[in-house]
């Protein structure tokens, strides 16, 4: 029997800090920061209604993210005991069925919060539920598919979350530009999303996952990753301009320059550098999406 195995057998309830791990606060911020960009780009002040706007980021980040990330820890604990068996569920520091329990609290936790939401915000609440488990629990499981999967994880880490907020806060649907600027974002984030498929490559080629670097190989797939990524904010670009806000999308215009030089030097080595990247290139990318809600507060477009 090996460590792991016993220390299954030996622990009947999860260590504390175990469960503070499975929920990984680090994947937190981006669906808080997308929030925070809806809030400013709808236009409302975000001091009129502060409670709303604190509730929402606890809602999209510890408890639906959090949700999530239980969520696929305890469907993918075949493929971690692979790729990372020192994971919480693998490890056995959550033992049992207590990881699906954990999710499944955390689901309807989510729920009861995004009541107070009203009827946007709930309904945002219910959809990023269910794509939480469609991603990653059989029969669906999104995640199998290197399109499907990253795609529903970024329209739910950016692009759901930037219209809840928006939408939270103005009471009613966002405009069209900021539907178009959000879903602009949310695609981009398909390629950060490959880049994080990097990390479990050895798993998911002998469990079946067909990730991008799984399908197309790690050099290709970065390549496709960095064009995803860069050619929505070139739109974005456009559209600001378009739409008289030509200063603050030079700016934007800008944080790509910077985001084109970090991903000539992840071309050069994908696998080792797909950390790094994620540390400077998505940082840009995220700084750009703050530049852009600003833009359309600027221009009155949350209305």
């Amino acid at each position: 029997m090996d460590v792991s195995s016993g220390l299954h057998v030996a622990r009947r309830t999860p260590h504390p800090r175990a469960v503070l791990t499975l929920v990984k606060p680090i994947t937190w911020f981006p669906p808080i920061w997308a929030y925070l960009c809806g809030a400013v780009s709808c236009g409302v002040a975000v001091s009129a209604a502060p409670g709303q706007v604190i509730l929402g980021m606890v809602l999209a980040g510890p408890v639906v993210c959090g949700m999530s990330q239980a969520a696929n820890d305890w469907c993918d604990r075949h493929v971690d005991a692979i790729n990372e068996p020192d994971r919480p569920i693998p490890s056995g520091r959550i033992p049992g069925r207590w990881g699906l329990w954990i999710a499944l609290a955390m689901t309807l936790l989510a729920l009861w919060i995004g009541s107070f939401l009203g009827s946007w915000g709930f309904g945002a609440t219910v959809f990023g539920v269910l794509a939480a488990w469609a991603y990653s629990a059989e029969p669906v499981r999104l995640k199998r598919s290197g399109v499907w999967g990253p795609g529903l994880v970024a329209l739910c880490y950016e692009g759901l979350p930037w219209f809840t907020g928006a939408a939270v806060l103005s009471a009613g649907a966002p405009s069209a530009q900021v539907i178009a600027i959000a879903a602009l974002y949310a695609t981009g984030a398909h390629g950060i999303m490959t880049l994080n498929d990097f990390k479990a490559l050895k798993g998911d080629r002998q469990m079946g996952v067909n990730s991008l670097p799984v399908t197309l190989g790690p050099e290709r797939a970065a390549r496709v990753a960095c064009g995803v990524m860069a050619l929505p904010q070139v739109v974005v670009i456009a559209l600001l301009t378009l739409w008289g806000a030509p200063v603050l999308a030079l700016v934007i215009a800008a944080l790509l320059a910077g985001q084109v030089w970090a991903m000539t030097v992840l071309l050069r080595d994908p696998e080792g550098r797909a950390p790094w990247y994620n540390g400077t290139g998505v940082l840009m990318y995220v700084s750009g999406m703050m530049v852009a809600a600003f833009a359309l507060r600027s221009l009155g477009a949350g209305a």
